[in-house]
């Protein structure tokens, strides 16, 4: 991420904004069980939050300098994996829930999202829901938060479509104020 998005990201109103809209609208109605697997939390606004609502909960991030923050902030409260997401380092079955906010569109291209979407179906267990939140909007204000960034926007209306063709079933799109909101099902 470059500088303004960092700054943005490790701010007191983006975690004001996490925790009193983004994540209790992305979790709505979501089963997260007692396993749970968090990807790319960057600096972890989320991951703070998840923490006290499963009984474990794991994350998988790519930038090591993040992965050194959140292990040293959360210690034994969450455990903190270095890795890619399309190509994820757990064993099949193992989440009761994966999820996913604000990251998606921060994967180089629609390919390797699908992969990211069917490592979260392969490492679900059998009924466990994949789902979370990304942005969708092309302001000029988002593109600007972006610049030097990777940007890959997610077209909801195709978004379903991408859910099933990795495996999982019933998904649920939402969409409302540049922001969308997803979850699905690994079949059992």
């Amino acid at each position: 991420m470059n500088f303004a998005h960092n700054r943005l990201c490790a701010g007191t109103d983006w975690a004001e904004f996490v925790d009193g809209t983004l994540l209790p609208w992305g979790l709505d109605g979501v089963v997260l069980g007692d396993r749970v697997l968090e990807i790319g939390p960057g600096f972890g606004a989320t991951t703070r939050l998840l923490a006290d609502r499963t009984p474990s909960l794991t994350v998988l991030e790519l930038e090591q300098r993040y992965c050194r923050k959140l292990s040293a902030e959360l210690g034994g409260r969450v455990q903190v994996t270095q890795g890619d997401a399309t190509r994820m380092p757990f064993a099949d079955a193992q989440f009761s829930a994966v999820l996913s906010f604000t990251m998606l569109h921060h994967v180089h291209t629609p390919q390797l999202q699908d992969r990211v979407l069917a490592e979260a179906a392969r490492v679900l267990k059998p009924g466990g829901t994949f789902a979370g939140t990304d942005s969708i909007g092309g302001s000029l204000r988002f593109r600007l938060l972006h610049l030097g960034d990777t940007l890959t926007l997610i077209e909801p209306g195709a978004f379903g479509e991408r859910l099933t063709g990795a495996g999982l079933r019933e998904p649920v799109i939402e969409v409302k104020r540049g922001r969308m909101r997803f979850r699905a099902q690994r079949p059992s």
